[in-house]
């Protein structure tokens, strides 16, 4: 798949060099404008992906560009206003107009990119984009894997942010696979929470036989056995400040020394960490350092909630009863689809793994071969939903089978609009129509 290709218009030369700067490093092609009329000339031509445009331009303003737009062109690319100046009546004003959104000065980087990468896959031509990967269905996470092989060569360490339980090592192992381009590498994680701080030293570093009272033989630490490869550090928020100090000094040295060594030994490898803490706020209570964040910092992806990406809860599902069913040599058990109707209705606090532990409970405890609702929710109380906790009405049931049954198919046909609605039976047009009101992502126009 191309790059998204963003529009800025942005006159401050040193912060309009630090925007282009960052969106390049996150994968984006970047135009930059300084004066709106360049931009008003450039943005009917191109196949923008996203506009990001300051207000206070030198010619006119970022929201006049908006309405000339609008006039201009049939459809116009997202659009998203930066002002130090927005309002409330302001920014609802703005949206009111059709600006997709807007952020105020001083602002955030990291969730402007997010605001971008959001927007940007919402306006990618279907062809370009595949219906499924290594991560998931969901356009959020078909997103994400599109990312990756841009960062996981060139980035020397990468921060994955998401709830517990969401995916987050699923990633670092991706990341890893896309790096080591089919390679033998080492991947090496571990949990930053689950390593006793009296035992930190030892384990990251290794020891030495002697070195101290118990060491009765030479170990390799966490660092020296990543050497040429991944080493991922999830919840890295929890690391203690002591050994945050060495890990900085480990990064910045390329090397490492055994407890009880005499020399120290060459120790290069690309770091993944994950957290489902805030690290500005650890920062901010001195929990963390700031050196380390900003080094860590650098590339940040987020892996968003199952909550968050529904259409991901039955391609999960689908792989781990497979998997289940050919590790223990069994047939693969089927999902009734007022099961599925259920999986994705419920709001998944536990995530992936919790999804992954009802289904593997469900598997041991059911007889059959397909799974009902009460297989997989022992527990009513579990619902969130009252329309799953009880028998759904008639209309609602064959809702979310008609919405199963249309994503099933995008799936099986690569997204592919034509080849699904001729597969369906029913005309592009209705398709659209049943998409949009099911809330199915596609490109409005794609073939």
């Amino acid at each position: 798949m191309s790059e998204a290709l963003i529009c800025l218009v942005e006159d401050d030369p040193i912060m309009g060099e630090s925007m282009v700067e960052r969106f390049q490093l996150e994968g984006f092609e970047v135009d930059w404008h300084t004066r709106a009329a360049d931009a008003f000339a450039a943005i009917p031509k191109k196949g923008y992906s996203v506009v990001v445009s300051d207000v206070r331009l030198p010619d006119f303003a970022g929201d006049e560009l908006f309405s000339r737009l609008r006039h201009a062109m049939p459809t116009v690319p997202p659009y998203i206003l930066v002002t130090a100046y927005a309002s409330i009546d302001g920014a609802v004003s703005m949206l009111k107009s059709g600006v997709s959104d807007y952020v105020t000065k001083p602002f955030d980087i990291a969730e402007l990119v997010r605001k971008i990468q959001a927007l940007s896959v919402q306006n990618i031509p279907e062809q370009a984009m595949p219906a499924h990967g290594p991560l998931g269905v969901s356009l959020a996470m078909r997103r994400l894997a599109e990312a990756v092989p841009k960062i996981a060569k060139r980035a020397s360490s990468i921060l994955i942010n998401g709830e517990s339980g969401s995916g987050k090592e699923v990633l670092a192992r991706h990341i890893h696979e896309i790096a080591a381009g089919g390679h033998e590498e080492p991947f090496i994680a571990v949990n930053c929470g689950a390593v006793p701080e009296t035992l930190m030293e030892s384990e990251f570093f290794g020891f030495e036989r002697g070195a101290f009272t118990g060491a009765d033989r030479q170990k390799k630490g966490f660092f020296e056995l990543a050497h040429g490869g991944t080493l991922f550090l999830d919840e890295i928020g929890d690391l203690p400040l002591a050994m945050q100090v060495k890990l900085l000094r480990v990064l910045q040295e390329k090397r490492v020394r055994r407890v009880g060594a005499e020399r120290d030994i060459e120790c290069n490898f690309r770091l993944v960490c994950a957290t489902h803490r805030e690290l500005q706020e650890l920062l901010k209570e001195g929990h963390f350092r700031e050196d380390l964040f900003y080094r860590l910092n650098v590339v940040t992806l987020r892996v968003p909630p199952l909550r968050e990406r529904s259409d991901d809860v039955l391609w999960i599902a689908g792989r781990f009863l497979s998997g289940y069913a050919e590790s223990n040599r069994e047939p693969v058990k089927q999902l009734h689809p007022a099961t599925e109707a259920a999986l994705v209705g419920f709001n998944w606090p536990g995530n992936v793994r919790e999804l992954r532990n009802r289904l593997e409970r469900a598997c041991l405890m059911s007889a059959g071969n397909v799974l009902m609702p009460s297989d997989v929710f022992t527990d009513p109380s579990a619902f969130n939903d009252a329309e799953v906790a009880e028998a759904p009405l008639l209309s609602v049931y064959m809702d979310r089978c008609e919405a199963l049954y249309i994503n099933n198919a995008l799936v099986q046909h690569h997204g592919r609009i034509a080849e699904t609605a001729a597969a369906l039976g029913i005309s592009r047009k209705s398709l659209w129509e049943r998409m949009r009101r099911h809330r199915i992502a596609g490109q409005e126009g794609s073939a």
